[in-house]
């Protein structure tokens, strides 16, 4: 019996020749990757050392990942005390893959591992974020764990107990209408499974629609897999994958590229047309509560971000340009940008994109994950609606439990923006 992707990248992680649904393994881990939240990581891992007079020490420091960028520059001192300890941590253990607070090297950790060719076909990916999903995009098996789990991974350089999980092949065909694109996609998909729909499952996506999508379109629907409640989103690795390293991440040597087997078993085939997709909007207060824009169209929204590790790549900001440019948005709406690198935000700065979205009255800020996770950079306040290009909309999200949030595309954010409400990017925002 054949395997499914994320069977073959586990078994190879294991050194075994397969491995079934089910089985109960410890895969190597080729890439540990951790934010702000290293420091409840640190305390863990020095409780492992905590008394055995061994001195505490990174299995391999060259396979961590420390990133900066939730609250970014830090908004307490708090904060401020806990990224000092990182940057203590990163010197004294030599952790190499470090993006601190800086214009030239910062961003979203999950802008940066792609970005700098950090994650790579094959790989074992874990990191103290949900969203770690989306380096499945580059096909990896990636996936979210906790605190203490993390500090096991630090000392061994193996992830222990995983249950290797069954796989839901998601077969994605056609062309995507005007203003129609990858996040529309990921948002019907949640919709139709719902919320628990994937749970302990990966979404393998497949399809024409997939293979001519380009790897940002990818990074959107695995980011936001774990959303239908999924431990991992993958795209098999192919041409695009290894154009994606190559010219855009710089990578130089031999990269594996392998798929599922024929005749691997699915749990679940979920067959989609795109062609006939409109854009959707996720509402309050689940990502699984999605309708189309037709539905909600006219809600007035008091703040609109185009950023986040989902929808803050450089095509995000292009898209959000071209329908401002020469454009101003509406009086009584707020509108924040969030790049998310500094390499995007130059790039961006460089082709005018960012020019264009401050003349017309958009607010750019730095790349990080800003108000998406609620502690800055544009909290809600009481009764107030946002309208976001980010991956959550749980009550409070934003930092206001009585605020509400929709979720939907850049095409629609910008069109939304022009008017004050909710719009329909596919008749001019009206």
């Amino acid at each position: 019996m054949g395997m499914t992707y994320v069977q073959k990248v586990i078994a190879r992680a294991c050194g075994k020749p397969a491995v079934a649904v089910g089985d109960v393994v410890e895969p190597e881990v080729h890439l540990a990757m951790s934010h702000e939240n290293g420091a409840l990581v640190l305390n863990q891992f020095n409780e492992i050392y905590k008394g055995t007079g061994i001195e505490a020490k990174i299995w391999n420091p060259d396979r961590i990942a420390i990133i900066l960028d939730h609250r970014v520059p830090a908004e307490s001192s708090k904060t401020a005390t806990n990224q000092k300890k990182l940057r203590d941590l990163v010197a004294k253990q030599k952790i190499g893959k470090f993006h601190d607070i800086r214009g030239d090297e910062g961003g979203i950790c999950h802008q940066i591992l792609p970005e700098y060719g950090y994650v790579r076909p094959g790989y074992v990916v874990v990191g103290t974020d949900s969203h770690t999903t989306s380096h499945g995009a580059l096909g990896a098996f990636a996936f979210g764990i906790g605190a203490t789990e993390m500090a096991s991974v630090w000392t061994l350089g193996r992830i222990l107990n995983v249950e290797v999980p069954g796989t839901i092949k998601v077969v994605v065909n056609g062309k995507f209408p005007a203003h129609v694109g990858p996040k529309d996609l990921i948002l019907h998909l949640i919709g139709k499974l719902t919320a628990e729909g994937a749970n302990f499952r990966v979404l393998e996506f497949h399809g024409d629609t997939i293979r001519t999508m380009s790897t940002s379109g990818r990074l959107v629907i695995c980011n936001m897999s774990v959303e239908a409640g999924a431990t991992s989103g993958i795209v098999p690795a192919d041409e695009e994958t290894l154009r994606y390293l190559k010219t855009e991440a710089g990578v130089t040597e031999k990269i594996d590229v392998f798929g599922a087997d024929p005749d691997a078993v699915y749990e679940q085939t979920i067959e989609i047309d795109v062609s006939k997709l409109a854009p959707q909007i996720a509402c309050p207060h689940t990502v699984d509560n999605v309708k189309t824009v037709d539905q909600v169209a006219g809600i007035k929204v008091d703040q609109i971000v185009i950023g986040s590790c989902t929808n803050g790549r450089l095509d995000d900001l292009e898209t959000a340009a071209r329908t401002l440019k020469g454009k101003k948005v509406a009086r009584g709406t707020r509108m924040l940008i969030f790049p998310a690198s500094w390499r995007i935000y130059r790039e961006a700065l460089k082709r005018g994109y960012l020019a264009d979205l401050a003349e017309a009255g958009a607010v750019v800020c730095n790349p990080g994950c800003g108000p998406c996770l609620g502690v800055h950079q544009g909290a809600l306040g009481d009764q107030e609606v946002a309208l976001a290009t980010t991956n959550r909309n749980f009550k409070g999200r934003m930092g206001n439990p009585n605020a509400e949030v929709y979720l939907c595309s850049p095409d629609v954010a910008a069109a939304s923006a022009i008017v004050g409400v909710i719009a329909d990017p596919r008749n001019g925002g009206r």
